[in-house]
């Protein structure tokens, strides 16, 4: 596509200029022009307007059969609807403006507005006006947006196009309303948009050029507010009723936002986390595997991240005890870690010496109790996997010793078990631990607790201890030690979590011969476990081991191709190829078998 440029001028000049142009003739532009709100803007690509009323497409009764999150349907995405909060007065929602209803002409408007954003030229004069226009529009209609189902999910995407300026105006449209958005079901996850948009924004230059222009366009005397003293302002918003944010459902992941802000630390766990009423099991997303994204923040952030995070000490039990705010000390505790260890290391000891000393009449340490509670241990693992080495040591030896195979074979409190072991980076913890825990791996996988028995395993990896021990305990465990021909039929047990005996049972009723020293590629491609442990083998291998392995598989090709896991397996081995084109897959393999030989011999180097 082509344009026409206007003469080379300063930016505002060229800004100016085409705010100046009102008709669709005036410029062979990529936009259409239309007028809403008594202002003309540049609008979707031309034959992308607005339909006609009279012409509208098919549309759906609210509660139609249209998907689950579809645009249009009246329903959020999945993972975003949560049950809603009852504020003090019992209402079912809190209190909003009258003017925060959202007109259906609006709503097309800005359904039009990002359609056309995502479909226009990722530079340009024009494209910059017509991002100024709309946040324009969307910082007048900011509350209705924000409370609309609909509304607030364009205006999430809308905010990721956002520059500097405009998302301080929008953020300053929605501050007066702060608790009513914070509290409400879509508000809230626009201003976790806004938030997100830091990362991006921060320390952005500001234009002084564009702020001239929006000055003069709005007739504004007052200077704007930075982002930096938004974001600071929000968080001494929700200082001043810190209990309140963070027990309250919806509000609670505003501050749990704000936290990572401040400390400069995205934790992606957080961003796609969905609990809902699923088992404790299935709940559980194991922190070890929780990744960062860090970005640079201004030393005032720092400190305000310590002062927020103090509000947790002010009333320590409830952040304890109730689920909702127990989340944001979790969070906390996370980002604290990284940015001010120190203050981690305070917090942490408030929080081990409340537990400590509650029921002192209690068998044993008072900490067991919460260890078993599904809220209390939720935030003990956060506790353990942040304290530093000898502190963990200490608590260890007061309060885990001699209890791990009570904690192993409990439903909860497993995962703080867990934790503890994914936390154990020197010697002298997993000698004590792998002792006590050592002679009940059978009974433990037994029990279904398989996450305790693979923490043990890679606690030994990491420390470089035990690891012989170890192995020699998992073959006693899966029945395949003694007589030493079962040792060779190890990983298919390892990789099923089957005993010797349940596995080739299992083989024999469906009319195989159960063979010990043969792979079992694919009874391994057809389990939800052995799929992965075969493709590990797989990416180890070299090419006379893999065409033994293709070999096999492709006896029973039909049946892989059925199975939900081995049709993975049959796409990742190139079995197709291997069956009808043995010769081109060898060379496909021979070169990639080269491939990681240079590799390899280049990271030697």
């Amino acid at each position: 596509m082509t344009y026409t440029r206007l003469p080379e001028r300063d930016r505002v000049s060229k800004l100016r200029a085409l705010q100046s142009l009102h008709a669709p003739g005036c410029l062979r532009s990529p936009f259409r022009w239309e007028s809403f709100g008594g202002r003309t803007l540049a609008l979707a690509p031309m034959g992308l307007g607005p339909r006609s009323p009279n012409k509208a497409g098919r549309r759906f009764p609210a509660g139609g059969k249209r998907g689950r999150g579809a645009k249009g349907s009246g329903r959020p995405r999945p993972g975003r609807q949560r049950p809603s909060s009852s504020p003090p007065d019992g209402s079912s929602e809190p209190a909003l403006d009258a003017h925060s209803h959202l007109s259906s002409e609006a709503l097309g408007y800005f359904r039009r507005a990002l359609s056309a954003l995502k479909e226009a030229p990722e530079t340009g004069e024009e494209r910059e006006l017509m991002v100024h226009n709309v946040l324009k529009e969307v910082e007048a209609q900011a509350l209705a947006l924000a409370t609309h189902r609909t509304g607030s999910e364009i205006m999430q995407e809308l905010l990721g196009f956002s520059p500097l300026k405009p998302l301080c105006r929008v953020w300053a449209a929605l501050r007066s309303s702060l608790r009513s958005v914070a509290c409400h079901r879509c508000g809230v996850h626009v201003l976790q948009s806004a938030l997100l948009q830091l990362p991006r924004l921060l320390g952005s230059p500001a234009q002084e050029e564009e702020e001239d222009l929006e000055e003069e366009e709005n007739g504004k005397d007052g200077p704007l507010e930075t982002l930096e003293e938004l974001v600071l302002g929000l968080a001494s918003e929700v200082c001043d009723d810190f209990p309140f944010y963070c027990g309250d459902i919806h509000a609670s992941f505003v501050v749990r936002t704000l936290l990572q802000v401040l400390g400069g630390t995205l934790l992606e766990s957080e961003r796609t986390r969905h609990r809902g009423s699923q088992s404790p099991d299935a709940q559980r997303v194991p922190a070890r595997e929780c990744k960062r994204t860090d970005f640079e923040v201004p030393e005032t952030f720092l400190n305000c991240l310590q002062d927020l995070s103090s509000c947790f000490l002010k009333d320590i039990a409830v952040f304890i005890t109730d689920k909702i705010s127990s989340f944001c000390l979790q969070v906390a505790l996370q980002v604290l870690h990284r940015k001010l260890p120190q203050f981690c290391a305070h917090v942490c000891s408030a929080v081990i010496s409340y537990l400590s000393s509650r029921n002192p009449s209690a068998d044993g340490s008072p900490l067991l109790l919460f260890l078993r509670d599904q809220t209390s241990s939720r935030l003990l693992e956060q506790v353990l996997l942040v304290l530093e080495p000898l502190r963990l040591q200490s608590l260890f030896e007061d309060h885990f010793q001699g209890q791990l195979q009570a904690l192993a074979a409990h439903p909860i409190a497993n995962f703080p078990l867990q934790r503890l072991l994914d936390a154990v980076t020197t010697p002298e913890l997993l000698s004590p631990v792998f002792e006590e825990l050592s002679p009940a791996l059978e009974a433990v996988l037994a029990q279904g607790h398989p996450g305790v028995v693979i923490a043990l395993v890679g606690a030994c990896r990491r420390v470089g201890a035990h690891q012989a021990q170890v192995l020699q305990l998992l073959l006693e465990a899966f029945h395949c030690a003694e007589p030493s021909s079962r040792q060779v039929a190890c990983v298919p047990l390892f990789a099923t979590l089957m005993a010797y005996e349940v596995y080739y049972g299992l083989l024999e009723e469906e009319g195989a011969v159960p063979a010990e020293h043969q792979g079992q590629y694919v009874a391994l491609a057809c389990s939800r476990h052995g799929s992965r442990v075969l493709d590990a083998i797989w990416s180890g291998a070299a090419l006379g081991a893999r065409k033994e392995i293709a070999t096999e598989l492709g006896e029973r090709n039909q049946e892989l191709m059925r199975d939900p896991f081995g049709h993975h397996v049959a796409r990742n081995v190139a079995l197709t190829t291997f069956l009808k084109r043995r010769e081109a897959w060898e060379q496909q393999q021979g070169a990639v078998a080269k491939r990681r030989r240079a590799l390899n011999s280049i990271l030697e180097d």
